[in-house]
């Protein structure tokens, strides 16, 4: 069944027409043509296709683009501003935290989302104090809260690094 649908993605509106089976990453790379989420397992275990709805992380091969309206879509595009790098993505360029640069957009994201996640004081699977008023970001901690993204080239020695810089300005 098809069903006129209007994304906000990047901060733009596309009104589209999609089958209402069609996924939010369908939706964008191939009706949009908004390729910087990437498929990669297309069951969400990768995290290739991380992009932030509502400002949560999401792996867009994983929701119905039905499931995007009224939602602010962003992909790692739309995380710069004009020409002016998020300093997550300069830091991964300072620290050389990609090798094929593949799944480089869905960590980029995911590691946004996941330092405004550390902010909250939402606690992962090995903070030592559940209840503490600050997380602090380690290796093991950001180590574990970017398990989800997975890079096959083996950039994972910088992805650390590079976003440590930026929980640490």
């Amino acid at each position: 069944m098809d069903q006129e649908i209007t994304l906000r993605v990047d901060g733009e509106e596309h009104t589209l027409t999609v089958d209402t089976r069609t996924t939010l990453l369908d939706a964008l790379r191939e009706r949009l043509g908004i390729t910087s989420a990437k498929k990669g397992c297309d069951h969400g275990q990768c995290g290739a296709c991380t992009v932030l709805l509502d400002g949560r992380r999401a792996n867009s091969c994983l929701v119905l683009a039905v499931a995007g309206v009224g939602a602010e879509v962003v992909t790692a595009a739309g995380l710069a501003d004009g020409d002016e790098l998020h300093p997550m993505q300069r830091s991964f360029i300072s620290h050389d935290a990609f090798q094929c640069g593949y799944c480089t957009p869905g960590q980029i994201v995911s590691a946004v989302a996941m330092l405004r996640e550390a902010e909250a004081g939402w606690p992962s699977v090995v903070s030592e104090d559940l209840d503490a008023d600050e997380v602090v970001l380690d290796h093991g901690e950001i180590a574990e809260r970017m398990s989800g993204n997975l890079c096959r080239c083996a950039a994972y020695a910088n992805i650390v690094p590079a976003i440590a810089e930026v929980a640490r300005s």
